[in-house]
C-alpha cells in the first residue's frame, strides 16, 4: 500500500518499453507520483499512453547491473535484454531499517545520482 512519500514519489525501479524508452516506477509499480492502484499495471508494458517514458542516449547493461539491488532484481526479455530492474527490496529499503538507515540511504542516493547522469536522446517526440 502506498503509505508515505518514499513509496509514492521515489523510484523503486526502472523499466524499458518496446521503444527503448525508460520510466521510473514507485513501490506499487505505478509511475512516480501516482498513488491510485486503480490504474496499476506492469512498468514497461503499461502506461504507454502516459508521458512517463523517456529515451536516453546510452544506458549500458553494466550500469543497469550495478544499479540493481541484487542479481535477482534484474528482469530480462526473451532475447536477454534488461527490461526492468529494482533499486531496492524490503531488506534494503532505507525506510524500513533504522539500524542501517544511513548506509542504505547512501547506497540508494548513489544509485539515483548515477541515473541522474543519463542524458536524454536528442530525438524527442510529442505524444
Amino acid at each position: 500500500m502506498l503509505s508515505d512519500f518514499f513509496r509514492i514519489n521515489l523510484p523503486y525501479g526502472i523499466a524499458k518499453n518496446k521503444n527503448n524508452e525508460w520510466m521510473a516506477f514507485n513501490r506499487e509499480y505505478l509511475p512516480l507520483g501516482f498513488n491510485s492502484e486503480d490504474i496499476k499495471g506492469l512498468p514497461g508494458l503499461s502506461y504507454l499512453d502516459l508521458p512517463v517514458y523517456t529515451g536516453y542516449e546510452n544506458v549500458p547493461d553494466h550500469l543497469l547491473l550495478e544499479l540493481a539491488d541484487e542479481d535477482h532484481a534484474v528482469q530480462r526479455d526473451k532475447n536477454g535484454e534488461i527490461i526492468r530492474l529494482f533499486l531496492y527490496d524490503d531488506g534494503t529499503n532505507p525506510v524500513n531499517h533504522s539500524e542501517r538507515r544511513e548506509d542504505l540511504w547512501q547506497k540508494y542516493f548513489c544509485k539515483l545520482q548515477r541515473l541522474s547522469e543519463l542524458k536524454r536522446n536528442s530525438i524527442w517526440k510529442y505524444m
